[in-house]
């Protein structure tokens, strides 16, 4: 999981990533930043993200990050 608050970190300074909730809700992460997020997680851990799981409630919080890279295989 620390690969991916570097990933965030990289993406957004500064933002309390392991506390937030809402980051596309209050766009944090906007559609440029969402872009980049996907395809830097796509890189780094080796997957695949369909379009259909790019929505609000898969990348509000890092934990819901963390789960859709887990669920898709890229965690282990």
């Amino acid at each position: 999981m620390e690969e991916l608050y570097e990933i965030l970190e990289d993406i957004i300074p500064g933002e309390d990533y392991k506390n937030s909730t809402a980051l596309v809700d209050d766009d944090i992460l906007t559609s440029f930043e969402l872009v980049r997020l996907v395809t830097e997680i796509d890189s780094t851990f080796d997957i695949s993200i369909p379009s259909s799981e790019i929505v609000p409630d898969n990348f509000n919080s890092a934990e819901t990050i963390w789960a859709l890279i887990e669920r898709l295989g890229g965690a282990g």
